[in-house]
Formats: structure tokens, C-alpha cells, sequence
């Protein structure tokens, strides 16, 4: 990883860390939220995950208002980098714990490469 993508894989982490910090206190199962991207093509290829504990809570989640507020808060946390998201393609994935067990065995490693 080059200096400047390190630089800015650090810039995005501080962000989404708030955007993680805030969501764990509004969000009724919202576990934890991480980032995968390929900086040879960013920012087309960053994607964002929201982990919920449950698939019910997550269901319960995507028919709520606070889906469009999560999702329009993510990109509004990212464009203070001066990153350039086009508004039709979708960065925000949604997943949940219980997903990844029955599936993937808990290897997030595994799971996240498959998003």
C-alpha cells in the first residue's frame, strides 16, 4: 500500500469510527461497521459494511427510516475527505453476525472478500 493510500485508509477509519460510535447508540442491533477497498480502484471499489446482530434485527432495520438516514450519513462523513462518490452506486452493504456464523463460520476474513 502506497503512503498516500495508507493516509487516506487512516482518514476513512476515523470517519466511519464516528459514524460506528453514533449508529451503536441510535441503532437498535447495530453491532460494529468496517471498510474493504482496492486503492488501485478508489474510490469506485470502497464498500462499507454494517454489521446487526441479528437477521431480524436487520430487517427490522431496512424497513425503518433510519436506513436512509445511516446510509445518507456514511456518504456525508466520506465526502469531508474530498472523496467522490457517484450518487447512483451503492457503498453501503449490510450483513449480520448471525449471517456470517451459519455461513462463513465466523471468518470474516472469508465472508468480506465475497461482498
Amino acid at each position: 500500500m502506497k503512503k498516500t493510500d495508507k493516509k487516506m485508509d487512516n482518514h476513512i477509519r476515523r470517519v466511519l469510527t464516528d459514524v460506528c460510535e453514533t449508529s451503536l447508540k441510535d441503532i437498535d442491533g447495530f453491532a460494529w461497521l468496517t471498510h474493504t477497498v482496492n486503492y488501485a480502484q478508489f474510490p469506485q471499489s470502497l464498500k462499507v459494511i454494517c454489521v446487526f446482530e441479528t437477521l431480524e434485527e436487520l430487517t427490522t432495520f431496512l424497513e425503518s427510516e433510519q436506513y436512509n438516514l445511516l446510509n445518507i450519513r456514511v456518504r456525508r462523513e466520506l465526502t469531508t475527505l474530498d472523496v467522490s462518490l457517484k450518487p447512483n452506486v451503492k457503498i453501503v452493504v449490510y450483513d449480520t453476525e448471525e449471517m456470517c456464523e451459519q455461513e462463513h463460520q465466523n471468518n470474516w476474513a472469508k465472508r468480506l472478500a465475497t461482498l
